[in-house]
């Protein structure tokens, strides 16, 4: 047994520890590379990068399995990922600009705006990694174990590969491959701008997802350790965690109006997307939270609070405002002399004016249905009808026959969805707390979505999901409140 014993313990030292001195080593190659322009230096540092990649995939596994000190072996394990973390995101931030300046001085808007967003991406990685660990230390201090399972961890499956994927893309050298090896490597740095802004949005909408499941886990502890019993301070302070989600929200609303500027309405619709998980999030947080009851010296709950105008603000901006906005930029554009004799700025007034009125309703509602919303809701209506829009700028769109008839298509769906949110008696389902009842079903629904995202098919699969729950009152009609306002499969 005790044999066996050393195997583990030497692989964990090697798995943790090295991976600290292999990144710096990819920080000295990148510094090589700047420098003389030597693609030995590029191959080393990519190299050591994906080694270190691969250590980080296992070595959790390892740590959580040290004998005798598996506690001791994960802290060490996380100590090492903030080393590593801390080292190669500012590398890749300075890289991406160095890239931009020297390797392509004539660069175009896209570029310079896939830089600033490596930046911003960058700067969320950092801040996401030293939140968790405040997070996680208030709990352990309180006596929560912390999450054991790497599997879960967000750094474990994602971060790493994508640290190691923009490094090979920041500092490649446009030459003749004079290796096999750099020939080989050289394909990442050539990775098309389009692909490279899918895998980063879905990395920091990931990021932010991260931040509010340790808000979630570990918010209550923390509160517990900084209000010392006080309960109206720790409900004041709570507050906070959703309205930062809410406020996200708007933020990740006016960043998809920032890249349909650009003409790149898919990424603008996953931020989108990105902007209804913060909806759904900030929600649900405010439940597990307490935040939804009434306080003890109050008996009944505010009609209007903070909390809830902040969210119809923040609705208002992401799902009102911006899809109108993206409408208007997709469409004014379009070089067809039928679609310019359209009332384009219209028909964006008329959804966003429409999407205020449903907004207005569902805060005066007197008689709310648990689990249900009256008429469609407004961030499955602002999906519905960028969806198109996405079509309508694929580059498959060769024809102007084409470009006519998805533009009228789309000016169709921007009317149809304005109306049904305001047809009050169709009953849609609380999608977020059907994610939660269904996990199998969402899980295959959210994994052929990824999937798509790397195939022309992205924009017809997110046309067809959001048009199925268009029509999904056919069906939901006969689940009862108290069924659909579960939040988990059972009471």
């Amino acid at each position: 047994m005790h044999g066996r014993l050393k195997i583990p313990k030497k692989l964990t030292v090697i798995l943790v520890y090295m991976r600290p001195p292999l990144v710096f080593g990819g920080l000295l190659c990148a510094i090589g590379v700047m420098w003389t322009r030597n693609t030995a230096f590029y191959n080393f540092g990519v190299l050591m990068l994906f080694i270190s990649m691969s250590f980080d995939v296992v070595d959790g596994w390892f740590a959580a399995r040290f004998y005798p000190y598996p506690t001791l072996a994960q802290l060490a394990d996380r100590i090492m990922d903030k080393v590593v973390y801390s080292i190669i995101f500012p590398c890749i931030a300075v890289g991406v600009m160095w890239r931009l300046v020297s390797n392509t001085p004539d660069y175009s808007r896209a570029e310079l705006l896939h830089a600033i967003f490596i930046l911003f991406l960058c700067v969320t990685v950092l801040v996401r990694d030293s939140f968790a660990h405040l997070m996680r230390g208030f709990a352990i201090s309180q006596g929560q174990e912390p999450e054991a399972r790497e599997l879960n961890r967000l750094r474990t499956i994602v971060a790493a590969p994508v640290g190691a994927l923009l490094y090979a893309y920041a500092f490649y050298i446009p030459q003749d491959p004079p290796t096999p090896i750099y020939f080989w490597i050289s394909r990442l740095g050539n990775l098309p701008l389009r692909g490279l802004f899918l895998i980063e949005i879905i990395f920091l909408i990931i990021n932010f997802g991260s931040i509010a499941g340790y808000c979630r886990k570990y918010g209550s502890y923390c509160m517990d350790e900084l209000c010392l019993g006080d309960q109206d301070l720790r409900r004041r302070i709570l507050t906070f965690f959703p309205n930062a989600l809410t406020v996200m929200n708007a933020m990740m609303g006016l960043l998809s109006v920032f890249f349909a500027y650009q003409g790149r309405i898919r990424e603008a619709y996953l931020i989108l997307i990105g902007a209804a998980l913060f909806d759904k999030l900030d929600g649900a947080l405010a439940r597990k939270l307490g935040l939804t009851d009434p306080p003890g010296t109050q008996g009944v709950p505010k009609r209007f609070s903070m909390g809830g105008i902040l969210d119809d603000i923040s609705d208002l901006v992401s799902f009102c405002i911006v899809p109108a906005w993206i409408f208007y930029l997709s469409l004014s554009e379009a070089a067809d002399p039928v679609l310019q004799s359209m009332p384009i700025g219209l028909i964006a007034w008329l959804y966003a004016l429409f999407g205020i009125a449903r907004l207005i309703f569902f805060t005066l509602d007197h008689n709310p249905i648990p689990g249900f919303f009256k008429g469609l809701p407004v961030p499955a209506a602002a999906l519905l009808v960028v969806a198109p829009l996405m079509v309508f700028q694929s580059a498959t769109i060769e024809t102007p026959d084409q470009v006519r008839l998805w533009g009228h298509f789309c000016f169709g769906v921007m009317i149809f969805a304005s109306v049904l949110m305001n047809i009050y008696p169709i009953r849609y389902i609380h999608y977020g707390r059907f994610m939660n009842r269904h996990p199998v079903f969402v899980g295959l629904i959210l994994f052929l979505g990824f999937v798509s995202v790397f195939t022309p098919y992205f924009e017809h699969f997110s046309l067809l999901c959001m048009f199925v729950y268009v029509i999904s009152p056919l069906w939901t009609w006969c689940i009862t409140p108290e069924v659909a306002a579960r939040e988990t499969r059972t009471k």
